[in-house]
């Protein structure tokens, strides 16, 4: 069955396909950037309780426009000052009307480590994310192979960025887990329905070794959904459409994380 995924990522094969930038200029660009900042550690926090990974994202392809005119500096400064642990940028143009700039943009403005939230499908993704600042890259097993899951997370590390590898059941985690990951998101939106199982990051979370750090995804609303995921163990929550459709964005964080 096909997934809401099929066509995003062929779009990116597609275009990875034809890129024939040369590796050795890319890692030299990737090389010189700032220094990243410590995004695993920023998720682990001091213990105090769930980590927020608060997203910047213009649109989606199920949902359509969330914020069409967000300014991206003004929103990360809006989420640190709510207490945010981290951000993630959305840098897709076709799907979510994403891009380069906006990441760069909200890293400018704060000091919080930053995920590229994309669609990671080489090596030229990874060493582009790494050259505009990204200190995170995101990788997704259901649209990777065992050997891009393990070489894309290798190539993070050597250029000292985390990789969140994301699953959506203890199926993938065995995968991620297989292929090293230490930083693993559960996505809790089913990819051929679009609905959100709430129970679906706690059943994965219970397969998941000590030591990961564990990030819920998709579906989180509220501080009671903070409080549920904490209770499971997650040591981070990812909130995108909450925190970008709120009125404020700020006072919304603030909300989430318990501190209003």
């Amino acid at each position: 069955m096909a997934t809401y995924l099929d066509e995003i990522v062929a779009s990116h094969r597609a275009r990875a396909a034809v890129d024939d930038r040369p590796l050795a200029a890319l890692d030299a660009a990737a090389r010189a950037a700032p220094p990243p900042r410590p995004f695993a550690t920023a998720l682990r926090g001091d213990g105090a309780g769930v980590a927020l990974i608060a997203e910047v994202k213009r649109r989606s392809p199920s949902r359509g426009d969330l914020a069409a005119d967000l300014d991206p500096a003004v929103l990360a400064r809006a989420y640190a000052a709510g207490g945010a642990a981290c951000l993630s940028v959305l840098t897709d143009e076709a799907f979510f009307a994403g891009s380069r700039v906006d990441l760069e943009a909200a890293r400018a403005a704060v000091g919080l480590p930053v995920l590229r939230k994309d669609f990671t499908v080489c090596e030229r993704d990874v060493l582009d994310a790494r050259a505009m600042g990204a200190d995170a890259v995101l990788l997704i097993v259901a649209v990777l192979d065992d050997d891009e899951l393990a070489r894309l997370g290798r190539l993070a590390a050597s250029l000292a960025m985390a990789a969140l590898v994301e699953v959506h059941d203890e199926a993938e985690l065995a995968r991620a887990l297989g292929a090293g990951a230490t930083v693993v998101g559960v996505n809790q939106r089913d990819l051929h329905s679009f609905a959100v199982d709430p129970e679906r990051a706690a059943r994965v979370a219970g397969a998941m070794p000590d030591g990961v750090v564990r990030v819920a995804e998709s579906g989180i609303r509220d501080r009671r959904d903070v409080e549920r995921l904490a209770s499971a163990g997650f040591d981070a929550a990812l909130v995108g459409e909450t925190l970008v459709t709120a009125a404020d964005p700020c006072a919304a964080t603030k909300s989430l994380l318990g501190r209003a």
